[in-house]
């Protein structure tokens, strides 16, 4: 049984990210967030100080599996969930990681971070798509810290991101499985990117639209320098 109940109502599509509050000898480096409106065990999605979920998907780039807690013990990571077709957050939330690819690179770090965007339109989202996406946002695909994750069909990424990761999708009747981009709204979603920490926690739960990316490197740079 998935640990979180799986929210499909278009009510959960518009849930806020939420905390919960651990203090200082908790798990997390930040403190709660000053926005919370909800316990995290209340809430679909993994949230503030609950531990990242369990799953592994290709990263077809990579030409390998990734489990999503793999970087446990080795590096912070940031995922967030999406289809290349978004004319809406879909970008942001891909910009963001790809602004923390580059700060890495600037700064040092690329070792110590994982990047992991995830689709749930497996059919129309093709390793080369997602290759041209992440290069049009401005990221490196080819980085070892930037892995691109692709459910093997539909009904696997229902699975992991509708249930194990409570984020709930739906395609809309303008979905269309193998045409190019009609620029229509194939999806409604929940927007949503977790910083987890190197123990495998979660600080932040950005949901309800796309983080501003300096608040996402001040987070993350506040957790490095934490766990240095």
């Amino acid at each position: 049984m998935h640990r979180r109940t799986y929210l499909r109502a278009a009510a959960g599509l518009g849930i806020v990210a939420a905390a919960g509050c651990l203090g200082e000898d908790g798990p997390t480096a930040l403190d709660a967030p000053d926005d919370q409106q909800a316990d995290p065990a209340d809430l679909a999605y993994p949230a503030y100080g609950q531990e990242l979920p369990d799953a592994t998907l290709p990263s077809p780039i990579h030409d390998r599996d990734v489990n999503t807690r793999e970087f446990v013990g080795e590096r912070h990571t940031l995922l967030t969930f999406l289809f290349t077709r978004c004319h809406e957050v879909c970008p942001a939330l891909t910009a963001n990681l790809a602004q923390v690819q580059t700060h890495a690179a600037e700064d040092d770090y690329s070792d110590d971070v994982a990047l992991v965007p995830v689709t749930f339109d497996p059919v129309y989202d093709t390793e080369d798509v997602l290759r041209e996406f992440t290069e049009a946002r401005g990221a490196d695909p080819t980085a070892e810290n930037w892995q691109f994750l692709r459910p093997e069909s539909d009904e696997r990424a229902e699975e992991v991101i509708g249930e194990t990761f409570g984020v709930p999708f739906q395609q809309t009747d303008a979905y269309t499985p193998d045409e190019g981009d009609t620029h229509e709204m194939e999806f409604n979603h929940q927007s949503l990117t977790l910083l987890v920490n190197v123990d495998g926690y979660v600080e932040r739960a950005y949901a309800g639209g796309a983080p501003q990316p300096d608040v996402v490197l001040d987070d993350l740079t506040a957790v490095r320098n934490h766990f240095e």
